[in-house]
């Protein structure tokens, strides 16, 4: 029988079966051992164990009334299964053994912070972790994917943990399913619907809001970024940096925290959210942060490198993240998405930094060069800068008469950020509300859909514009004759009063029928 005695820990390997006939002589010859070792903690490796019966489970309670801390390791199936049936998989720790799974020449479909995924065949693919102690990481993504799906995300949980190399994996099935990297690489003409579907998956994460405590907060941990690099920033910055950080919300909505193309797969037509390890809550800053480093920040002086990473070009990259901000954002002016990336990148060349260094980056000629690039934008960024939260152009919200208040709370929150006067305020927040409710009792009768509300103000000369998209019935409610508003009540017909209203308080008032949709504009000057 052999064994091994390490840092006071004994590991006696079992082999064969272990029955009526054999038990009493197996009990002695570890006794044996034990007494020979003395050790503080006891571990049997079941690896090569065939059989247990009734004898030798009398064994295994024998040794865990004298051992507390005795632990089973790699058995087998079918031994759990007796193990697990008697009750000692209750009183013992028991670790299954693992399948092993050979990832050599498998399709890469992707590779984050914490691992790399493979294709293993055409229905699963496999997590291969960094870490090769990553039984608790493995646990931890395999709790916050139940959590997100029962939230609503949808996402691929998975089935098996194996052992691969050295490490450790999780197999996921995912029938088919290719990411938006590799449409984005070999579907070019597909890239305004990977845009949208993209988008639609991130709002759908950022309007999940999470239990309390059961995600880490990304606020906390960017405050962590900041910290280490005090040492490596003029005081004025660092200092200002870590405020910046600290003025950040609290907010318990969802991010994902790697959320890249090859983290989203399209499989029989619907799109799922993978690599769950790094879901945290936080305001959707930190989520942008990650995704300006996904498609610029790490390739800032490489841009080839990106080909190697997600699979398709850096020009690619650079319209799918123009055109991901615009479509999030709500927004085509470039002033407005050029603020918003700026604050990610502060951010994002946070952590980069941060990451670099750890990783010995200053040892190297790249790395002090990448480090530098990084460090010198961050500084005149950070110079610039007096808060990093921005506010929503668009709102998208199922059409009910429930969701009025969240919709005129999110103009109102705009028009504010402006110095919106009261009395311009009260008639636009009045057109709003005709509007909307226009939308939430007929566009979609008997059925409810949903409607976004977008707003955009420019400055010179300011001015808001307002416009409320729709898939309902056709209706354009400007071709509606206005109300004789100088009969008499008797005379007067019900309704129509709305939209009046609306066209009297507003500079401006447009309608178009477009793609399915209706879309009605207003404008105010301030």
């Amino acid at each position: 029988m052999r064994s091994d005695f390490k840092e006071g820990t004994l590991t006696i390997n079992l082999d064969g079966r272990i029955d009526s006939n054999n038990a009493h002589n197996v009990e002695e010859e570890i006794q044996a051992i034990i007494d020979d070792t003395r050790p503080d903690y006891l571990v049997l490796n079941a690896a090569k164990l065939e059989y247990i019966s009734s004898a030798g489970l009398r064994i295994l309670l024998h040794f865990k009334k004298n051992y507390p801390n005795f632990t089973i390791t790699e058995v087998s199936s079918e031994v759990y299964e007796i193990l697990d049936m008697t009750g000692f998989t209750q009183m013992i720790t028991v670790e299954k053994a693992y399948r092993v799974v050979d990832v050599t020449g498998c399709e890469e479909i992707g590779r984050g912070a914490n691992g790399t995924i493979y294709r293993i065949d055409q229905d699963n693919v496999v997590k291969v972790y960094n870490n090769a102690d990553a039984l608790d990481e493995i646990q931890h993504e395999r709790e916050v994917a139940r959590l997100a799906l029962v939230l609503g995300i949808p996402t691929a949980i998975s089935y098996d943990v194996v052992k691969v190399g050295d490490s450790y994996g999780s197999v996921f099935e995912l029938l088919n399913a290719k990411s938006f990297s590799k449409i984005l690489a070999n579907e070019p003409e597909k890239l305004d619907w990977c845009v949208r579907e993209y988008v639609d998956m991130l709002k759908t994460i950022h309007g999940t809001e999470v239990p309390e405590g059961k995600l880490p907060d990304m606020r906390e941990t960017a405050i962590d970024w900041v910290g280490f690099l005090q040492e490596y920033l003029p005081e004025e910055t660092g200092s200002k940096l870590m405020s910046l950080v600290e003025a950040i919300p609290k907010d318990n909505h969802m991010i994902h925290g790697d959320y890249h193309t090859k983290n989203l797969e399209l499989q029989n037509d619907e799109v799922l959210l993978i690599d769950m390890d790094t879901l945290a809550v936080g305001h959707p800053i930190l989520e942008f942060a990650s995704i300006y480093n996904a498609f610029k920040g790490f390739f800032e002086l490489d841009h080839d490198a990106i080909e190697d990473f997600q699979g398709f070009s850096y020009d690619i990259a650079q319209e799918f993240l123009i055109k991901v901000m615009a479509e999030y954002l709500g927004t085509e002016d470039e002033a407005k998405i050029n603020e918003v990336l700026d604050k990610a990148r502060i951010l994002g060349y946070t952590r980069l930094i941060r990451r670099s260094i750890r990783r010995k980056g200053l040892e190297s000629e790249k790395g002090r060069a990448e480090i530098d690039c990084w460090k010198n934008m961050l500084i005149e960024l950070v110079d610039k800068t007096d808060k990093l939260t921005f506010t929503m152009n668009e709102l998208d919200v199922e059409a009910t008469i429930d969701n009025l208040d969240t919709v005129t709370g999110f103009v109102n929150r705009a028009l504010e950020e402006f110095d919106c006067p009261m009395k311009t305020q009260m008639q636009i927040e009045l057109a709003v509300e005709e509007i909307y409710v226009n939308i939430a009792n007929y566009a979609y009768s008997p059925e409810v859909g949903r409607a976004k509300v977008r707003v955009e103000v420019d400055d010179d000369p300011l001015k808001v514009s307002i416009t409320f998209i729709d898939h309902g019935k056709p209706y354009d409610p400007l071709a509606k004759e206005d109300p004789d508003v100088t009969l008499s009540a008797q005379e007067r017909q019900i309704g129509g009063l709305g939209i009046f209203l609306t066209k009297q308080t507003m500079d401006d008032v447009e309608y178009e029928y477009k793609d399915g949709q209706n879309i009605l504009t207003i404008k105010k000057k301030f």
